[in-house]
């Protein structure tokens, strides 16, 4: 039922007073940092400069303010968000909190929401469009692949194979994250980004430490394609944003799904999160590409957004500093109906744990109980949260597994969607 919360005692959220520990260093180094290298790449007017190295200043001992952003269409929440933590510095409020509300302030200093310079001006858009030109080949590689997927996928067998490999890839596509590093190569997982191959595959599979894969995939086979909708939360532009595309392409080129929902973020923030003209602008890039596969991707992606088969949808939600729990009743409810929920990447999976210090041997479905609908984490580790882990699963030759990017979860947790309950 929406909004309800988790059945077990909600533990205690991340902070920045936690030493040492990736929270403290998140805060104290990388947030400034970002700053920096946001005033680095953009020609900002003068008092907007002034203002982001004021920002810059005041992490991590000055207490957080209200914001001043007249315009924001999520003004009035953000005062209330905001109201509890009044007096506290950047290190003694929830780590999500001060995270969300750091791309706040860049907005606000930017005057994201005002006529003027910085009007819907993306602080961030030269990390997004290099996140995509330093991967053209992988991304030709991808479409190549996915194509041949298309046209050679006719048994059930086959599709499950192919849905494994796309899963897989999709996953991996969380390394580039650009709020953790600028866009440059891709890395391996562990040390490569795999490749289409399925010995590639299969060495990519021993990354990841609680691997709910077939289990998914299983599930994803026994539903009536005709009604089935899948919903995405989407994380990162650039090569990811590919991959969640080529991921929605294959479920509806192939009628594993009706519909696919891409949830995305109506402002920019964490850096690449992707936005809806991160999408247009997605489509345009995969358009120029030489050579055929990517441009029929990119032809395919928008038919099946025209027929109203891909669906892009935002909601101040997804920018907010609240746990999943907390959603509004009616995105809850919407999200209900979605026959699988695909929660991409680290800043969604926080919110789905509330960003808390569970027991990491709780297994995931005792912590997402309160979900409406199927849930699949597709996530590799890049904070220190984690459930589904035993003490024998820690890679112990890798001091810093939970935070590298080197590591990933394929959890999945399955409950009864409302249209499944509407039908009893």
């Amino acid at each position: 039922m929406p909004g309800r919360r988790p059945s077990l005692p909600l533990p205690d959220p991340l902070r920045g007073t936690e030493m040492p520990s990736f929270t403290h260093y998140s805060i104290v180094v990388r947030l400034p940092e970002i700053a920096r290298r946001t005033l680095s790449e953009n020609d900002f007017t003068p008092e907007t400069a002034a203002s982001i190295q004021q920002l810059i200043d005041e992490i991590p001992a000055s207490p957080i303010r209200q914001l001043d952003m007249p315009g924001a269409p999520d003004a009035a929440q953000w005062a209330a968000y905001l109201k509890p933590y009044e007096g506290q510095n950047w290190l003694e409020i929830p780590w999500f909190v001060a995270e969300e509300y750091f791309y706040q302030r860049i907005l606000e200093s930017t005057g994201y929401f005002q006529r003027g310079p910085g009007w819907r001006q993306d602080p961030y858009a030269y990390q997004k469009r290099r996140g995509l030109e330093t991967t053209a080949a992988e991304i030709q590689v991808l479409s190549e692949r996915l194509a041949q997927l298309i046209s050679e996928t006719k048994t059930g067998e086959q599709m499950q194979a192919a849905m494994r490999q796309l899963l897989l890839v999709d996953l991996w596509g969380n390394q580039n994250d650009l709020s953790l590093w600028p866009a440059e190569p891709l890395l391996e997982p562990g040390e490569g980004q795999p490749s289409l191959q399925p010995v590639a595959l299969r060495e990519a599979q021993e990354h990841i430490l609680d691997n709910h894969l077939d289990a998914v995939v299983a599930y994803l086979a026994s539903l009536d394609p005709t009604h089935n909708r899948v919903d995405l939360l989407l994380d990162n532009a650039g090569f990811e944003l590919v991959c969640d595309l080529a991921l929605a392409d294959f479920l509806l080129s192939g009628w594993q799904a009706a519909q696919v929902v891409l949830h995305i973020k109506g402002q920019p923030v964490f850096v690449s999160d992707a936005l809806q003209d991160d999408i247009f602008q997605t489509l345009s890039f995969l358009s120029a590409q030489p050579g055929e596969a990517a441009a029929s991707l990119a032809a395919r992606l928008k038919n099946h957004h025209a027929a109203g088969r891909l669906i892009l949808r935002a909601d101040p939600f997804w920018t907010s500093p609240l746990a999943m729990w907390d959603a509004p009743a009616p995105l809850l409810a919407e999200l209900a109906y979605a026959g699988l929920l695909i929660s991409k990447g680290d800043a969604n999976y926080r919110r789905l744990l509330g960003d808390r210090h569970w027991a990491m041997d709780l297994s995931f479905r005792q912590v997402v109980d309160y979900l409406p609908t199927p849930v699949l984490a597709l996530r590799t580790l890049k904070s220190e949260i984690a459930v589904g882990i035993q003490a024998g699963q820690v890679p112990g030759d890798d001091s810093q597994w939970m935070s590298n990017g080197h590591w990933g979860l394929v959890q999945f947790s399955q409950q009864q969607t409302a249209a499944e309950k509407s039908r009893v």
